[in-house]
């Protein structure tokens, strides 16, 4: 599965970093090129390096506010303060050694795609990323959410983030996403089993719940693995409908993804996730 390879991720990244910048980045200086890259596309410029942490009086969330990006994620969210800051800061840090811990190609995807962490006390209880601003990541923690919780939805949206950067490069679908909302390109969603999406968003819920599945079984758990087993497999089989509307490029990430769909098999997730044969891919025609 190329969209869980960390040498594909860092293979597009280097593409869309040569696309913008105008030059081809070493495998050293991968991350800093990755900043740079996005901080062209988005309104507020990236930090060197580091995951830069904000909260509801932060400017990113100002400019989410104002630009109604996740309204469902910010509306009632409340005044924080040091010591809630404190414990969350904290959750972090601990979110991000389990995910290393789980899989350190999953925390090097984090690392290098995440530059902007948002906080909210919103009682969302889940997390938001946009392709219109590379990097950012907005999260609204669950009372009862543990660390696997918080590193599920950091590894959630890197994956959300690692697709649009793979979009961006190759392209997926080859009608614009404003025509993918359209009834007739709607597909079943994994997550929200049972709604009919936009094609797009539909493919991206069904692959971000592969590394979900995947951390769960590592940790011994079965929660969403077994909400997501049927869910994964009937939202597989409505999208494969809508196949003639995937670029080759879609087309191959389409296809792995239905392929664990059916067999389920977590052994195959971890070769995917270091193996090198998921590292490279060369269209036809190059986007």
């Amino acid at each position: 599965m190329h969209f869980m390879n960390i040498g594909h991720t860092c293979e597009n990244v280097a593409r869309l970093a040569r696309a913008v910048l105008g030059e081809v980045p070493s495998a050293s200086e991968l991350p800093s090129a990755y900043r740079a890259t996005i901080s062209q596309m988005r309104p507020m410029p990236a930090n060197e390096a580091g995951l830069s942490i904000s909260y509801e009086d932060g400017d990113w969330a100002a400019h989410c506010v104002n630009n109604r990006v996740f309204e469902h994620i910010f509306k009632g969210a409340s005044p924080t303060e040091g010591p809630t800051r404190e414990v969350w800061d904290e959750k972090v840090n601990e979110a991000l050694a389990l995910i290393e811990a789980i899989s350190p190609e999953l925390r090097l995807m984090v690392d290098l795609l995440v530059s902007d962490l948002v906080i909210v006390n919103s009682g969302a209880d889940g997390g938001g990323s946009a392709s219109h601003i590379p990097g950012v990541v907005v999260m609204s923690p669950g009372l009862k959410w543990g660390i696997l919780d918080y590193a599920m939805c950091l590894v959630h949206e890197g994956m959300h983030l690692n697709l649009f950067v793979g979009d961006a490069v190759y392209g997926t679908f080859n009608l614009p996403s404003s025509e993918l909302e359209a009834e007739q390109y709607r597909a079943l969603s994994a997550v929200k089993i049972g709604q009919r999406r936009p094609l797009d968003k539909a493919f991206h819920a069904a692959v971000v719940t592969v590394p979900l599945m995947f951390m769960e079984n590592h940790q011994g758990k079965t929660i969403l693995v077994d909400i997501y087993r049927k869910s994964l497999r009937d939202a597989c089989e409505d999208l494969k409908r809508q196949r003639p509307h995937f670029t080759e490029y879609g087309r191959m990430l389409l296809d792995e993804l239905c392929g664990f769909g059916e067999a389920i098999n977590f052994a195959d997730v971890a070769r995917a996730i270091r193996g090198a044969e998921f590292a490279g891919y060369r269209p036809s025609v190059a986007a």
